[in-house]
């Protein structure tokens, strides 16, 4: 029936600054960057190695959302690396706070988390 994640889709604050994050931070690739005047919104489609990953939602005043403590509803997205630890040293160029690399437990990966311009959990999750 289901085949995949197709896309996950992200509501900013400040496109110019999440834009930013996803693309020069995160190094995300613009599919297609679209204003749609009628509802005062920018999208942004974006792919990583290929593949159409997020969609980056602007609207005017979008009203803020519980992040933390681990509040209900989606938790955080997670992307694979090869090197959680040389990950890091590349995002503290760009002034990216990460937390402490943590291992999972069931798998006995390492993985860290940092957060977005809205303050949206981002795993980092080795492979």
């Amino acid at each position: 029936m289901l085949n995949r994640i197709h896309h996950t889709a992200i509501l900013c604050s400040d496109y110019e600054k999440s834009k930013t994050f996803y693309c020069n931070v995160l190094g995300l690739k613009i599919i297609k960057e679209t204003y749609r005047q009628e509802r005062q919104s920018s999208k942004l489609d974006l792919s990583l190695n290929g593949e159409y990953v997020i969609e980056l939602f602007s609207f005017p005043d979008p009203p803020k959302r519980i992040s933390r403590p681990e509040a209900t509803g989606l938790r955080h997205i997670a992307f694979e690396v090869d090197d959680v630890a040389i990950v890091i040293e590349k995002l503290k160029k760009s002034n990216i706070i990460t937390v402490p690399i943590r291992y999972d437990e069931i798998t006995g990966k390492r993985f860290t988390f940092i957060f977005d311009p809205d303050d949206l959990p981002v795993e980092l999750y080795e492979k």
